[in-house]
């Protein structure tokens, strides 16, 4: 025969109050939390993963080699440049049109007076230089992306016959792209300080540096946090020819 709960000889069940059922919801649900933690990082560091540490080795590596076969693609150009050039067939106006094609596609050396900008983050410790200016966040001590594209942007501007940062030739296709602190050129990465040399008149190059309103705000920063800047001149320097793949799916060059 079945009893009751409240049958005399046995202690009245507890009700589980709404708030003490809350309770133990919220401890089982840290546990589980405490768990997928655990289960996740395995007795590892989430900060320091070593998975990204393998990620960066990964890029390095990637940017050797893409460096590597530039330098194979260039010799190869050349040998068939060479080869085309002893019985090509071609006119002589048809020889000089493709060498103007080639002088603008930006695929041979040039050489001239020119500058070298070079732009360096500010010391990590920076504080303000200037009375009134508010101490920098870590955005404000570190080149950025649009640094770059101010300084090369400018120098085309000024008449530039070629430009080349670090050390590859900017070409019509050319993307200057920064991710973090580094920068991804061609499928090649780089670290500050960053070069961009520029073959031209170097007055008029001067003068389009000047008057870049994105330069002239970078230059609050320099003044203000350290960012390095600094121009040298050239009474002549030579900027190899573009290396890499040239090839376009959906672009024509333009006529001279």
């Amino acid at each position: 025969m079945s009893t009751s709960a409240d049958s005399p000889g046995r202690p009245p069940r507890r009700r589980l109050r709404p708030v003490r059922l809350l309770t133990l919801a919220v401890f089982a649900l840290a546990g589980l939390i405490f768990w997928l933690s655990f289960d996740t990082a395995r007795g590892t560091d989430l900060r320091s993963d070593d998975s990204m540490l393998r990620l960066s080795d990964l890029i390095q590596e990637r940017s050797h080699k893409n460096g590597a076969n530039d330098e194979r693609i260039a010799a190869l150009r050349d040998e068939v440049d060479t080869l085309a050039h002893q019985d090509s067939g071609s006119s002589k106006a048809e020889d000089a049109k493709l060498a103007a094609l080639e002088k603008h596609a930006g695929t041979k050396p040039v050489d001239g007076q020119g500058m070298t900008v070079t732009l360096t983050d500010a010391p990590p410790n920076a504080t303000a230089k200037i009375p009134g200016v508010p101490e920098p966040q870590p955005n404000d001590l570190v080149i950025h992306q649009q640094d770059l594209q101010a300084v090369v942007n400018a120098l085309w501007q000024g008449g530039a016959k070629g430009i080349r940062v670090m050390d590859q030739r900017l070409i019509s296709t050319s993307a200057v792209r920064c991710v973090g602190n580094t920068l991804i050129l061609q499928g090649r990465v780089y670290s500050p300080p960053y070069k961009v040399t520029a073959v031209g008149d170097r007055e008029a190059l001067n003068r389009a540096l000047t008057a870049s309103p994105a330069i002239q705000n970078y230059m609050q920063y320099v003044n203000a946090y350290g960012l390095g800047w600094k121009v040298d001149q050239h009474e002549a320097v030579t900027l190899p020819g573009y290396s890499g793949t040239v090839d376009l799916h959906y672009a024509q060059p333009v006529k001279p």
